[in-house]
């Protein structure tokens, strides 16, 4: 009589986690004897962020370390000069890690619990991706040592992935089919706990529109000029008045990227940067076409002329149960996060900045297994919908702290952060070892990924054919 599917998998996964206790405590041994290592080189990242598509030094400090360990290097791949990828081993399975480096923009912010810039208005890693990335390789390393060790057949891949930030470096990389390949993704991604949750988030569209209008001396002559920030304030209107026709959950979100040079000069151009998100990318697709109109409406009506450029779009992530099983299950295997007396201090300081505290200890807690909606977006979406993907939180930030905020620049450039990175380093190479080890639990994985996108899917980036932006942090 056949097996359950659901008992199937059970039963491989605590195969797999039974019988490979020896190499998964070798790989721990291995990766907490080169922790200083790897904080080292995330404090470097940290300490010279680097925003989208401008990540040089931070890639080629990544791609180095990778080459020493042996892994093959491509360079620029997908037409963007900072992704690449590293690959070491040959045939089936192939094990992808997705690795970000990219910082914020006027994030900066010091390694101490009050807030202090480190330079004013520079960039700063809010999102905690200079963990993200040296954490993921350092994973990778561990993948491929166990490889060799063991004799396993298999291919281990790193993904440097630019640009997360608004940018969507890897739909870019989804599109030039770097994953077409692969059998499985393992990522993580910083926060303020540790969770290895089969979840969602949101879709998202984002893009400038320009308006140009005319100038003319704003006392003596203004009949003569066609104020271009009149254009984007119109068009602010009729979106403001939209958001009340929206759908749940529907996010807009704009900042006026230029409004003019002088009060005294009618603009002749103005920037407004827009941001659409739901958690149906068809809905994502109807708002921001209705978002368009309304630019359009606000250029007829102030006499200006309009143009508009798709800078992002991301799908919303596919689930992967059976594979968020198997991360959980070695997350439990791993631990959390444990303090010293240094640290509890420098949250305690932290969280009297903070409005809903969550309890110091909980970052040595593994959260329990169970679907999650998020509300923020993220280019592995599209990752998700071509290859099996599922990913963690490492608790790299004191409990309670939001990402994008200097609290968490301040975490991620102490010991906190390093070592929630090496929580998360840990949990992906052993999970990559059961993937390795048991190739049969990839037969779950895949039929949960093709029953959840469906036989008729056909992907489409959401922001079509365009090149990608590598100037969108330029200005």
């Amino acid at each position: 009589m056949k097996k359950p599917l659901l008992c199937t998998f059970a039963l491989l996964l605590i195969s797999s986690m039974t019988f490979g206790q020896k190499d998964k405590k070798k790989i721990i041994a291995d990766l907490d004897a080169k922790k200083e290592h790897y904080s080292t080189i995330a404090k470097e990242i940290w300490t010279n962020p680097e925003l989208g598509y401008l990540e040089v030094n931070t890639s080629a400090l990544l791609q180095s370390e990778l080459e020493k360990e042996g892994f093959t290097i491509e360079k620029g791949v997908a037409g963007i000069p900072t992704a690449f990828t590293a690959t070491y081993g040959s045939g089936s399975p192939v094990i992808g890690i997705l690795g970000e480096f990219d910082a914020l923009p006027g994030m900066s912010q010091d390694a101490v619990p009050f807030r202090k810039a480190r330079v004013a208005g520079e960039p700063g890693q809010a999102c905690g991706h200079h963990l993200f990335g040296t954490g993921s390789m350092a994973a990778a390393i561990a993948a491929k040592d166990y490889l060799i060790e063991s004799g396993k057949s298999g291919t281990i891949r790193f993904y440097g992935t630019p640009a997360e930030e608004g940018g969507s470096g890897k739909v870019y990389m989804v599109r030039a089919g770097l994953f077409n390949d692969v059998d499985a993704i393992v990522s993580w991604h910083a926060a303020d706990r540790n969770a290895s949750n089969p979840s969602t988030n949101l879709a998202t569209i984002s893009g400038k529109f320009r308006f140009t209008g005319k100038s003319s001396h704003a006392a003596m002559a203004p009949e003569l000029g066609r104020s271009a920030l009149d254009g984007v304030e119109g068009m602010n209107d009729l979106v403001n008045m939209l958001r009340e026709h929206t759908t749940e959950p529907t996010r807009i979100h704009y900042v006026i990227t230029k409004g003019g040079d002088a009060p005294n000069i009618v603009p002749k151009e103005a920037e407004v940067y827009y941001v659409i998100r739901h958690s149906n990318r068809v809905e994502v697709k109807a708002v921001w076409d209705r978002v368009v109109k309304a630019a359009q409406g606000a250029a007829i009506g102030t006499e200006t002329e309009m143009t508009y450029e798709i800078i992002g779009g991301t799908y919303e992530k596919l689930p992967n149960e059976p594979l968020s099983k198997i991360m959980h299950a070695n997350m439990e295997l791993v631990g959390g996060v444990d303090y010293t007396s240094d640290d509890i201090e420098f949250a305690k300081e932290i969280q009297k900045t903070l409005g809903t505290p969550r309890p110091i200890e909980s970052a040595q807690q593994i959260q329990p297994l169970e679907f999650s909606q998020g509300k923020a977006s993220a280019d592995t979406g599209d990752v998700s919908w071509n290859t099996p993907l599922a990913s963690v939180t490492a608790a790299t930030w004191v409990p309670g702290t939001p990402a994008h905020s200097w609290q968490a620049v301040a975490a991620g450039g102490t010991d906190i952060g390093f070592k929630g990175m090496m929580v998360a380093a840990k949990t992906m190479a052993l999970s990559a070892m059961d993937l390795f080890k048991n190739p049969k639990l990839l037969e779950e994985i895949k039929a949960d990924f093709d029953s959840r996108r469906g036989a008729d899917f056909k992907y489409e980036a959401l922001l079509g054919d365009r090149e990608p932006a590598l100037d969108y942090r330029k200005n």
